[in-house]
């Protein structure tokens, strides 16, 4: 072999090595197949008395709540995080009173099937339906997606219903997690498992390209000061597991950079754009 030949094998040897070392310290989130996420409104109310998330802090209080729902294109398909109240509840004038004042009178100004619509998504383009917990405020479309995989906890489907149903449909095709699920395989969209506020409760870890890690909080937390304050109430089925589970999301925050994106909370919705805008 000549001086050309080696200089020239030499330099391709070095220019391959620089390409595998570019290749392989590229962020997980710029291989990864997701393209944006929707905000979507599945509901609106008013909290009656919200000491009931904050004990002995706000007695009496009421506080206008919202439901988000959200939609998220990945490059496998389409994935619904929380369905909200019943879009039936749409055509109820004066929405849906609860038994309880305590609780939350939920409308439904727009339904989940028009927004849908709106964005040109129909349900059966939905590959995924995940929920964070069975409460009919966030599962209360879920059969809207027949089709669909449902990804839930184990220890939330089995968790025994006081009307003696099955929580949900038992043809309902359904992945029963124990634990965090990395939903597309490819870390861009993981199922985060936070028990406490019911047995199988779970939040919802997104890293878009653009903005960047959101934390989707589910009913871990239900407003900006019931986190920062850590409110933890007597009527969740696990005090000692919600506490860990806050703690555990803190933490997950800490390492993505994420923003905790807060389910009900009113304030933080009113400042982000809804569908059919998108974050990318």
């Amino acid at each position: 072999m000549n001086l050309t030949s080696k200089f020239t094998s030499v330099v391709t040897a070095a220019l391959g090595i620089a390409a595998l070392a570019v290749s392989t310290s590229q962020p997980l989130h710029a291989q990864s197949g997701i393209e944006r996420l929707y905000i979507l409104n599945c509901g609106e109310g008013v909290a009656g008395d919200i000491s009931r998330w904050s004990p002995g802090v706000n007695e009496g209080k009421s506080m206008p709540f919202v439901d988000n729902c959200y939609l998220i294109k990945h490059a496998q398909g389409w994935m619904v995080w929380d369905t909200g109240v019943a879009d039936s509840i749409a055509a109820m004038p004066d929405g849906q009173k609860p038994s309880d004042p305590r609780a939350t009178h939920w409308y439904r100004p727009k339904t989940l099937a028009s927004q849908l619509e709106q964005i040109g998504v129909k349900p059966a383009d939905v590959k995924y339906v995940a929920v964070s917990h069975t409460h009919p405020d966030h599962a209360g479309n879920v059969e809207m997606f027949p089709q669909a995989m449902l990804l839930v906890q184990k220890a939330e489907y089995e968790w025994p219903n006081p009307l003696g149903v099955g929580r949900f449909k038992p043809e309902h095709p359904v992945t029963k997690l124990e634990g965090d699920k990395d939903v597309f395989g490819d870390g861009s969209v993981t199922i985060i498992a936070t028990p406490g506020h019911t047995p199988g409760h779970q939040s919802l870890l997104v890293k878009l390209p653009k903005t960047g890690a959101l934390l989707l909080s589910g009913d871990a937390v239900h407003f900006k000061s019931n986190w920062d304050n850590r409110g933890v109430p007597v009527g969740y089925t696990g005090q000692d597991q919600s506490r860990a589970s806050m703690a555990r999301m803190a933490d997950i925050m800490a390492k993505e950079n994420a923003q905790l994106w807060i389910n009900h909370d009113k304030a933080q919705r009113d400042r982000l754009n809804l569908s059919p805008e998108f974050y990318e």
